[in-house]
């Protein structure tokens, strides 16, 4: 069967058409780009996991975020004089801020491009293939998500150096786990014939099986896990989705042609993005590879690193060390007569006594106790509790913003007091509020204060009020966090209640 090469693939970029020979592409150095698609959500992981602060940005294992660390997985990678340049980053508006931020704690140099919209993993793949493809290069795309864990990076740069090199012949490659054990949460890999270097033709894809049925797959030693990581090259990515997707295909490429430039952020064409259906990297592309002499090679390539892909509290278990009494902790813990169970403190101190395969996790505002052999329906509780309408679902009691955050440490009936810390040369958007009045009292730092046709300075110990109706802005000139508490008082204290004028981070 003959198989689509980089040499034929004919890309639509925008508004132009990029035509790469063999000769051509064969000259082109090696270049590797990290894609990281951190557009997910990760309910299975609350408390600690939200919809306004997701999975891939808490620090679940360690001090960097998962996503910090998934950033950082390619750096010092070296294989046959591949090149890694600066990563590319695909998340949500809502939380571009957020990553900006944890990409600059960690001085990572990186493009984030700003879906409008949630479309599943491969329009947001074909994004980033546009956007190279868009500036003449062809490189290799090694996409991962966000939100997994890999220990032995060494391992890891290895399977990724197989992985180039088919996908440097017009491959498109996943890596996959070989299981140790049979579980039910994730999709296998059936592998087909030998490639040399332990990489085989993908024979077929395979849902999330039953118990029985995933321990056959376990015994036969044909199944291996499916990983969520791809390389491939960014033109072949849209060549074959051209052909399998035409509509997810036109959609992508033409909200790449009609995006912006927003400071760091690029963001792509709004309407026709959204007309993009919504679709897996598997389901649109991996599962039809080898059906059509049109399609490319598929090729899987063993993964064996300590990967996890995190997807709930049993798993953050299993990547952690345990004490002898199989119990693994992160925070303020004792453990006493506990075996095999988990606990997490994000404050205040959690005493498990006489516990067996328990989960534990404490946040600012909710507690998670469950069994540890069920925490796969925490996924299931987070909706019911969507449906009661709890705030604790989407957000929170720290809220992040551009400019800091703000912590809301005690509200009741007409009244509500925040924490304010305002980042060094930050600006809260020009704003005033039909329901509620505001007092300020600076703790530390100075405060630039708007107030109506006033504008002042406030320092440590001082105040002021900002009466209902009245636009107010407030601001940090100082090198030093402002830190000051804030009292909200009226009928209504909803975040909505806010009419902005003017903002410097192009907040509506």
């Amino acid at each position: 069967m003959s198989h689509t090469s980089v040499g034929e693939a004919e890309v639509a970029c925008g508004e132009s058409e990029v035509v790469r020979t063999e000769k051509s592409t064969a000259a082109l150095a090696t270049r590797l780009v990290p894609v990281v698609l951190a557009g997910g959500a990760g309910s299975r992981l609350w408390p600690m996991s939200r919809e306004h602060y997701p999975k891939q940005l808490i620090d679940v294992l360690g001090s960097d975020s998962l996503l910090q660390a998934t950033v950082q997985r390619m750096e010092g990678f070296r294989a046959d004089g591949s090149m890694v340049s600066a990563p590319i980053i695909v998340c949500g508006d809502e939380h571009r801020f957020v990553t900006s931020e944890q990409l600059r704690a960690r001085g990572i140099d990186a493009r984030i491009v700003v879906e409008p919209a949630r479309r599943d993993t491969a329009p947001a793949l074909t994004i980033a293939a546009a956007d190279l493809c868009s500036e003449g290069d062809d490189a290799i795309i090694v996409a991962m998500p966000a939100d997994h864990a890999i220990e032995n990076l060494v391992a890891f740069h290895s399977a990724i150096a197989v992985a180039v090199q088919h996908a440097q012949r017009g491959a498109i490659v996943t890596l996959g786990v070989p299981p140790t054990r049979p579980d039910t949460g994730f999709g296998y890999i059936r592998l087909g014939s030998e490639l040399g270097r332990g990489a085989h033709r993908i024979a077929s894809f395979v849902e999330k099986p039953a118990a029985e049925l995933a321990e056959q797959y376990l015994a036969s030693g044909r199944y291996w896990w499916n990983s969520g990581i791809f390389a491939v090259r960014a033109s072949v990515w849209l060549a074959m989705l051209r052909i399998m997707q035409p509509v997810m295909h036109d959609a992508c490429v033409l909200a790449h042609a009609q995006g912006t430039h927003d400071g760091a952020y690029f963001r792509p064409g709004a309407d026709a993005f959204k007309s993009s259906p919504a679709d897996s990297i598997d389901y649109a592309v991996m599962e039809r590879l080898g059906s059509d002499e049109r399609f490319a090679d598929g090729v899987v390539v063993p993964l064996d690193a300590g990967w996890s892909d995190l997807g709930s509290w049993d798993a953050v278990w299993e990547a952690l060390d345990k004490d002898a009494d199989g119990n693994a902790a992160r925070g303020r813990v004792v453990f006493e007569g506990t075996t095999s169970s988990f606990a997490h403190s994000q404050g205040r101190l959690i005493a498990c006594v006489g516990l067996t395969n328990v989960v534990v996790v404490e946040t600012d505002d909710a507690v998670l106790v469950a069994d540890r052999s069920r925490v796969q329906e925490v996924k299931s509780v987070v909706s019911r509790m969507r449906a009661l309408q709890a705030p604790e679902v989407d957000a929170h009691r720290k809220v992040r913003r551009p400019w800091g955050y703000y912590d809301s440490i005690d509200h009741g009936e007409r009244f509500q007091v925040k924490r304010i810390v305002v980042n060094p040369g930050g600006r809260l958007s020009l704003q005033l509020h039909h329901h509620r009045a505001e007092h300020w009292i600076v703790v530390s730092g100075t405060a630039l204060v708007t107030r109506g046709n006033e504008e002042f300075m406030l320092s440590e110990n001082q105040s002021t009020f900002i009466p209902l109706g009245v636009t107010h802005r407030l601001e940090n000139p100082g090198k030093l966090p402002l830190e000051l508490i804030e009292v909200q008082s009226g009928p209504y204290l909803g975040e909505d209640d806010i009419v902005r004028f003017d903002d410097t981070y192009g907040r509506a």
